[in-house]
């Protein structure tokens, strides 16, 4: 992925922004692989969990990494190139491709006619120049029916020979297998090759275990196998009684406690819970005493195999640590080569296997060795393969006829992101469906699997993000609940309603709606309208606030006063001094109130008519000034890059979400442009608040007559008035000696 300095011109666009590359024609496609990966948009993006065709993009993911990279975009359009004599139909997207378009001069291009033709010929369509999905379809329906349909895998049908039946039933079982185009389990030439090697295998380990000494005959390999069932619990048994010796204060401990060998509450016990406790009864006697205190899980296992080996016991009553080393000594040849024994060689499958080789039997397998079995089937796979058209053929055609419809979406969703910016037409591959909350429909909903991971990067896209829990039931023959969680960018609107625990209905791309719950939010400004009026509602829920606490202590200290008084046997007494004390605060405050709002009154009415605008606006611009410009800067910074980060994506640049793009992936409730509309609410009929108009009344009676009063110039005789009462009280003061009329004049 170097970067290449090519001649050919590319055109870009500015969409986001971030400069992303036009493919408008079929050589922009066909040079791909000469753009810097710099520009392409997206370097990698997940394999699936995308609203996209599963089966493209499993054919994309092509080491199988579970993720989509830039070469194997480029790989995929190379392919194409190599099939086509012109890529300019993968532009429209068409179901079906014109057989006309498939290269006849190249070996790839001829298979895939001659196999597209058999295929239409197959259904009968000799004469339809095109290919689609649906012929597909319909032609594997057909193959089906037929032993030989092109895919070289054989099932053990009645249209076979019966030993050739037999011996795919005993590879299924053994082996495992794959499924037909008909859907029926067989197997193929890789899995037969296996199962012969395997069965050689086996044969010569068998030859071994015959001639390894076996000193039970027939029993030692039940013995061998009981053995490897109690060694554990032998060898704990041994440990505790040697620990129990070691520290004698210490047998308590090791023995089972009370409390584990009592019945439950179903009044049963458990036997996986008994199977965990001590084989017996631990003492300082370090001998296994077969009699009388065995678990009784494992007493009839302990009792066949002390019935197998007694010659080699020393006392047939009590197992001793020396007799259980020298049974598992004289048993280490048989196990040594049992340990040898082959697996089977492994071979891709999809059907697990059955049964182990030992199920066969010795003579099975050697009459399945000694017959010409193999070759038979082989000549059989290879004559289903070699039909005109195989199945590697049938899977080109349809690589071909995916990437002809899905590519090019494809690579509007990863070299550009032409489909998410694209409002009218498309919705982009990572867009699972709308969400409707709160009157409003969101349209950027993204899949999530973990929250908690996703919302560590996700935060960083400065979005308003909604995390829903979404629940559906599937269709009435299963009813089985289906779950699935979602990620929603809110990017219109306001926050005031929407929070944790709040029901909405997500409509998926199909169609289908769930029930979808706020189970997480990432709060960031949603718009600039939030902002403007969001000081004003703090400053309303703060005042709500603080009068609810008023009010609530209030009444705590009436109640608390009424209950002092019930239980107190002297009447209350009148406090005047402390009466009057609180009148006087009431009306101190009440006055400082009326002053403070003649203060403002007198300020503004002094102000001109076109002054007063500008103060209210210089008070909202203080208010909301603030609030607006942090949201505005935040709102610039909104990207879906993190978004997509968070769910598996890798993204070049930052790919803004600008204020008009924002309005677009949300929509507000609003009426049709031809609706009706009633104001007339019935609902408000029974309410007469004749007080409302009264005070409304009165409010525009004082504001015309304080207008009045200002544009007669009543105000401005007062503040005379007033100046020369100042002046007056001002010249008096400053000659205190002056003589007046009554008073008579004092000469020196």
């Amino acid at each position: 992925m170097m970067n290449k300095t090519l001649g050919y011109v590319w055109k870009f666009q500015r969409i986001g922004g971030l400069d992303q590359v036009v493919l408008a024609n079929a050589q922009d496609i066909a040079n791909l692989e000469q753009l810097d990966p710099k520009l392409w948009v997206a370097l990698s993006c997940p394999a699936s969990g995308l609203e996209f065709n599963d089966k493209t993009l499993s054919l994309l993911d092509s080491d199988k990494d579970g993720r989509i990279r830039i070469p194997e975009v480029i790989s995929a359009v190379k392919w194409l190139k190599s099939r086509l004599s012109k890529l300019d139909s993968i532009i429209e997207g068409s179901d079906h491709i014109p057989l006309s378009i498939i290269k006849s001069n190249t070996d790839e291009g001829l298979r895939l006619q001659v196999t597209a033709k058999a295929i239409l010929a197959n259904i009968e369509q000799q004469d339809k120049d095109t290919i689609g999905i649906d012929d597909l379809n319909q032609s594997a329906i057909i193959n089906g029916k037929n032993l030989f349909n092109g895919d070289g895998i054989i099932p053990p049908t009645d249209k076979i020979d019966s030993d050739l039946q037999a011996f795919i039933k005993d590879a299924l079982d053994v082996m495992g297998g794959v499924k037909d185009a008909s859907g029926l389990d067989g197997i193929n030439n890789k899995i037969a090759e296996a199962f012969k090697q395997s069965l050689q295998d086996w044969l010569n380990w068998n030859d071994n275990v015959s001639g390894t000494t076996t000193p039970l005959g027939d029993d030692t390999a039940e013995a061998w196998q009981l053995v490897q069932e109690l060694k554990n619990k032998i060898n704990d048994y041994f440990l505790r009684t040697e620990l129990a010796s070691y520290a004698p204060q210490a047998q308590s401990a090791l023995n089972v406690d009370e409390k584990y060998i009592v019945p439950t509450d179903n009044g049963l016990l458990e036997d996986h819970a008994l199977a965990e406790l001590p084989l017996s009864k631990v003492s300082t006697k370090q001998n296994l005493f077969l009699t009388s205190g065995l678990n009784p899980i494992w007493r009839e296992k302990v009792l066949r195999l002390v019935d197998l080996v007694k010659p080699f016991m020393t006392s047939p009553e009590q197992l001793s640590q020396t007799d259980w080393q020298n049974i598992q000594a004289m048993l280490s040849p048989y196990a040594t080569t049992i340990a040898s024994k082959p697996s089977l060689i492994k071979v891709d499958i999809t059907i697990p296997p059955k049964v182990t080789i030992d199920k066969l039997g010795e003579q099975r397998v050697h009459a399945i060795l000694n017959s010409d079995i193999f070759d038979k089937f082989s000549a059989l796979a290879q004559k289903d393969s070699t039909t005109p058209a195989a199945s590697a053929d049938i899977a080109d055609v349809e690589k071909l006829v995916l990437y002809h419809k899905y590519l090019y979406r494809l690579l509007m969703n990863f070299v550009s992101f032409h489909d998410f910016f694209d409002l009218d037409n498309r919705t982009a591959a990572f867009q699972a469906g709308r969400l409707f909350i709160d009157g409003r429909c969101c349209t950027l909903c993204i899949s999530v699997t973990d929250i908690a991971k996703h919302t560590t990067l996700a935060n960083y896209s400065e979005l308003f993000l909604i995390y829903c829990e979404c629940t559906r039931k599937n269709p009435p023959e299963n009813g089985e609940p289906e779950k699935r969680t979602i990620v929603a960018a809110m990017t219109a609107g306001d926050a005031d309603f929407l929070l944790e625990g709040r029901n909405g209905v997500f409509i998926d791309n199909s169609g289908h709606d769930w029930d979808a719950k706020v189970v997480k939010i990432i709060t960031k400004p949603i718009s600039l309208s939030q902002a403007i009026w969001d000081p004003y509602k703090r400053i309303g829920r703060f005042i709500t606030e603080q009068i609810n606490k008023w009010a609530t202590s209030k009444e705590s200290a009436m109640v608390d006063s009424a209950n002092k008084a019930a239980q107190s046997t002297e009447p209350p007494k009148f406090d005047l001094a402390k009466s009057m004390g609180i009148f006087a605060a009431i009306g101190l405050a009440l006055g400082a109130l009326g002053t403070a709002i003649a203060t403002i009154a007198s300020s503004l009415f002094q102000l001109h008519w076109w002054q007063l605008p500008f103060v209210f606006l210089g008070l909202f611009i203080i208010i909301s000034g603030p609030s607006v410009i942090l949201a505005w800067l935040k709102l610039r910074q909104r990207t879906i890059g993190p978004l997509l980060e968070a769910s598996g994506w890798a993204i070049n640049g930052k790919l803004k979400i600008n204020y008009f793009l924002g309005s677009q992936l949300t929509s507000k409730a609003k009426l049709p442009k031809n609706a009706s509309r009633n104001l007339i609410d019935p609902m408000r009929k029974k309410r007469h608040n004749y007080w409302v108009l009264f005070l409304f009344a009165l409010i525009i009676g004082i504001g015309a007559t304080a207008g009045w009063l200002w544009y007669s110039g009543y105000f401005n005789k007062v503040d005379d008035v007033a100046e020369k009462a100042e002046l007056s009280t001002t010249t008096e003061v400053a000659q205190p000696n002056q003589p007046t009329e009554n008073t008579p004049a004092v000469t020196p």
